[in-house]
This record gives structure tokens, sequence and C-alpha cells, in this order.
């Protein structure tokens, strides 16, 4: 019997559309401006994405308006990172992206997805890469990606299925952290911001101080931690988190790599110290590491001088204010703005009495353990799907 010679992508596809390439006008409000820091390994990530408006989304999805099932494939920085689009989410397309619309009689959307992102896939995608900056995929490479393999549309559905699982556990988990977090910023705000803490009403307040708290500095509460090592000194296995780990306008580092990839000598952190991304301080990169490890030099690494002030620290130099000042503050570099720690530890922090700030601080400590139990969770679940992902392309594991 003559094998059947293995469909390309642009044949299982009722389209492959590229994005415009141009800068779509962002706003505060609207609909999500897919980029390619958005699209990640199965699912897009809404993390701070850019939206536009009514009259640009139109603009923008003139080609094709993304649908639940449909794949956004991400062409240069990550190239090859694909995501779905799932029900309720209305997007269009950044630049370096391409639309894809699976053909439902001939292959399932999920499987797909994590097919396109095995390695032997990524491989042959990657494999014709080009650019001498920013690496990217032709269109051209992408339409004609053989997919060898591809087993019975039933089989598909079946490990779809079980691998979008895992992602909709993952997901559950992000949501939850992100309500987590939003939930003390408002706290802060409403004690420390607005001075709406229990009580306040019998407080009398004077040059914004209430009576009896006490007047700080950042400097009084913390100090910045400036221990050295060099990349020689460490196992491979030992966490590192770069800048590019560390999520915008999020306190939670859930993500790190391994210090085998570090060549220069970073900064020793512990667990429970706070980073500060200091280049370009407004793109408000700070958060609360949840493992012991080693830090880009790019990172101020902030320690509080007591455990009872943990909760305060954290959440001032996390505020959006604090950030916002500390942008207005920054030194000119050679090549990019940096945060000044000398500025920054002088940001005046009231500090109060023991009973009020012993509570801030246990609602703190519980929301970061709650943070820090969902991110070592989705870590498991991740590395079970792509402990998976391989048998179950591959067969190996019947489904």
């Amino acid at each position: 019997m003559t094998a059947h010679p293995a469909p390309t992508l642009d044949e299982i596809c009722e389209f492959i559309v590229d994005c415009l390439h141009r800068t779509a006008p962002t706003q505060d409000t609207g609909f999500p401006l897919i980029r390619t820091p958005n699209i990640g390994k199965g699912r897009l990530i809404f993390d701070d994405v850019y939206r536009v408006s009514d009259e640009t989304y139109e603009t923008w999805t003139q080609r094709a308006v993304p649908e639940a099932g449909d794949l956004i494939l991400a062409r240069e920085a990550p190239a090859g990172n694909i995501a779905v689009v799932k029900n309720g989410e209305r997007v269009c397309l950044g630049q370096r992206t391409v639309h894809l619309r699976p053909n439902p009689d001939k292959v399932d959307s999920d499987f797909l997805c994590y097919f396109l992102l095995t390695p032997s896939q990524q491989g042959v995608l990657l494999a014709g890469e080009t650019g001498a900056t920013a690496k990217h995929v032709n269109m051209g490479d992408i339409r004609k990606l053989k997919l060898e393999g591809l087993p019975d549309l039933q089989v598909q559905k079946r490990a779809g299925a079980i691998l979008s699982a895992y992602d909709d556990l993952i997901e559950n988990n992000r949501r939850r952290m992100a309500l987590l977090e939003e939930a003390a910023r408002q706290l802060y705000r409403e004690w420390f911001v607005r001075l709406r803490f229990p009580g306040h009403e019998h407080i009398r307040i004077t040059n914004g101080v209430p009576e009896g708290w006490e007047r700080n500095t950042l400097g009084d509460l913390c100090e910045e931690v400036r221990e050295s090592v060099k990349p020689d000194a460490l196992e491979p296995s030992t966490p590192y988190i770069g800048l590019e780990h560390m999520p915008r306008r999020s306190i939670s580092l859930s993500e790190w790599g391994t210090a085998e990839q570090v060549t220069s000598s970073k900064h020793r952190f512990r667990q429970g110290d706070i980073l500060f991304g200091k280049i370009r301080p407004y793109f408000h990169k700070v958060g609360v590491a949840f493992v012991d490890g080693v830090a880009s030099s790019d990172a101020i690494v902030i320690r509080p001088l007591d455990s009872a002030l943990h909760g305060l620290v954290l959440m001032t130099v996390s505020s959006d204010l604090f950030v916002a000042v500390t942008a207005q503050t920054m030194r000119e570099g050679s090549k990019m703005p940096r945060a000044d720690w000398k500025q920054m530890q002088a940001y005046r922090v009231p500090l109060p009495p023991h009973g009020l700030l012993s509570s801030f601080e246990s609602v703190v400590r519980s929301t970061v353990e709650q943070l820090k139990t969902l991110t070592f969770a989705n870590h498991k679940l991740r590395a079970a799907r792509d402990l998976l992902l391989p048998r179950l392309m591959s067969g190996e594991i019947a489904v």
C-alpha cells in the first residue's frame, strides 16, 4: 500500500493569514491586541496586554476575525510559540503574528496547537529562521510545514482534550493569582494611600500622617542587598531570575530559569526577598521571590529589616505611585535609564501602630503564601503536560 504524504499546515487549515505590518494605536481600554509576548505555549497571555479601540479592531481584523478554536502563531521573539483562541476571547493581531484557522473536518485545534509545540515540529518550523538581528519565520515556511505523523481525527480530539485540561487548570490558577494580587493592592491603597484603615474615622490626620503613626522613609524599613556571585560558583540548577522572567505589574515572580545560562556575575537573593527591575522602572517589574536563587544585576534585591515589615515593603515598592515616583527620579544610564536606590530609599512611608501593621502583614503574608502555592502547582502542571505531550503526540500513550 502506498503511504500518503504528510499534509502541510496550509492543507489542513481553512486559511493562514499574516498580520498587518504596522503598529496599532493603543489605549487603556478596548479589545486585546495580541503581540508576540502575549502568545504562550498553548494559551494567550493577557497580563499587561495592549488594547485597541473599536475602530482599530475593525481595521486590524479586516483580513479575518479571530474566533474560538483559531490559532495565533508568533513569527518572532520568541518565534514558534502558538496559542488557541478560547471562547469569549475577542482579540486582534499585533505585529509579527500569524492567524490560522484549522479545518475542523481535518484536524482538532487543541491537538494541532500542541502538535506544533513538540520539539520535532518546532525544529522543522524554526529551521529556516532568517534575520540578522531578530530571527523570524517566513510565511512560506509556515504554510508548507509538513505535519509528519498526524493521527486520526478522533485520536486528536481525545489527546487535545487531555492536554487542554492541563492548560485550563493552569489558567484558572493564573486568574486566582490575579484576583489575590488585586485584593492586596486594594487593601494597600485603602489603608496607606487613602488612609481609610480600621478606625480612621476617629484619628486626626496631620500633614498626611495619622495620629499615632510614625514618619519613616523606605530606607528605614528595608535595605538593598548586594551579594555578588560568579557563574562558576553556582550549581547549574540554581534558580535564576532575569528581567525577562519578571512580569509587569505582578508581585508574583512565578517564572525563572537556571544558572547554567548565566555568564556574568549575579546577585544572590533569598526566598521572600523583593526584586525591583531597575532598567526602565516604568515597566513596573517588581515582585517577591518564591525560591532562593540569583538575579540579574539589573534587578535591585530588597530585603525588609524585620519580617513584620515584609508586607508593607512589598506592597509599597510594587505600588503604582512608588513606581511612578521612581520613574521620575531615575538616572540616565549609558544605554537605558535606571532606578536610583538612593532616591528610592528616601520615599516616605508612614508606619502604623503595631496592631494595624500586624493585621496588614497577616493578610499580605497569607496572600503571598497562596500565590506561592499556586505558582508551584502551575509548575507541576506544566511539567506533567510537557511530559505527556511527546508521548501523546507520538502515540506512545494510547487515548
